[in-house]
């Protein structure tokens, strides 16, 4: 066995102190929170409270930074290649870092292979919407129809392997029900084409169906996540018809892998406290978001793993094939 040399462990003294120094101060200067989508998403708009708090947690500048692209990839993986050194950060949902390298078979960016897991800080439940004059009233009335009629049903999604694409294909799937997918390059014209009655239906983000709902617009069949959501409280879950089924969202903030434990565990802190904050969680919540910050980063952690397998079930469902 191989023994540290006498400079490898004098070196590893020196450098101890100031590793444990550099921790101790943190941060020192502003840090960056990459957003990887452009201004005024949901996933922007959820950050930017949020950011705000932590500025005044962290005594320093918490910057958001939108860096757009390839459904969320391209900021993703700015952040990965950063120096682990806790001043570039990622808020991070299932689409870039968990859906995208399932379905182009890219096991090597899979997220606990190339982040550290910091905090956890919302839940973002789902819908399943449906064009207001459907004939269809509830769930069960939605799959007999796609049964009667295989292949007639459509269902919008903002792009192939996107979260309502895979939504729908795993309940169409649950349900024994063909159905068929019309991908759109984005969410508004998916709106439009729904609220028109070109689409039968769409998962949608609660905070986006719920105007829908309340207009007129649309009529909310049932909701992706395990229990009600609080902004559709009277509205059953998928899970009440089909067990297990869940298709909710998360928003969360990842490090590069790398990064020291003492700076994950003071940027959690801050997280956690800043979304309990009573104007952060309103904020949340009139956005239809439910606050959810994680007890750990290894609670976090433990939830990207299982949300990892449940897409990639998900994706087995929707016929995906790696490009």
């Amino acid at each position: 066995m191989m023994r540290p040399t006498r400079r490898a462990l004098l070196a590893s003294a020196i450098l101890a102190p100031s590793i444990a120094r550099a921790q101790d101060g943190y941060p020192t200067r502003p840090i960056r929170l990459v957003v990887p989508w452009p201004p005024g998403g949901p996933i922007d708009l959820a950050a930017r409270p949020i950011a705000a708090r932590m500025a005044e947690l962290l005594g320093q500048p918490v910057v958001i930074e939108n860096r757009g692209g390839a459904n969320g990839t391209i900021g993703a993986l700015h952040v990965s290649q950063a120096a682990p050194d806790g001043y570039t950060l990622l808020v991070a949902s299932p689409g870039p870092v968990s859906i995208s390298p399932l379905a182009r078979g890219q096991a090597a960016l899979e997220p606990l292979r190339i982040f550290a897991p910091v905090c956890q800080l919302v839940s973002s439940p789902s819908a399943l919407v449906v064009r207001k004059d459907l004939p269809a009233r509830d769930l069960a009335a939605l799959i007999a129809l796609a049964k009667a009629r295989p292949g007639a049903l459509t269902y919008g999604s903002a792009g192939p392997a996107s979260i309502n694409h895979l939504s729908a294909a795993t309940l169409a799937a649950r349900g024994g029900a063909e159905m068929l997918h019309i991908p759109y390059q984005g969410a508004a014209p998916l709106l439009t084409d729904l609220i028109a009655g070109r689409i039968d239906m769409a998962f949608l983000g609660i905070g986006v169906a719920l105007p829908l709902v309340t207009q007129g617009n649309a009529r909310a069949l049932a909701v992706g996540n395990l229990r009600r959501a609080a902004a559709m409280p009277d509205v059953p879950t998928v899970a009440e018809t089909y067990p297990g089924f869940q298709a909710d969202n998360w928003y969360g903030i990842l490090a590069p892998l790398g990064t020291p434990r003492g700076i994950i565990q003071r940027l959690h802190r801050d997280a956690a406290a800043a979304v309990r904050t009573p104007a952060v969680t309103r904020a949340m919540v009139e956005a239809g978001n439910e606050p959810a910050p994680s007890e750990s980063p290894e609670t976090f952690a433990a939830m990207i793993a299982e949300d990892l397998e449940r897409w990639r079930d998900s994706v087995r469902a929707a016929g995906l094939r790696p490009e």
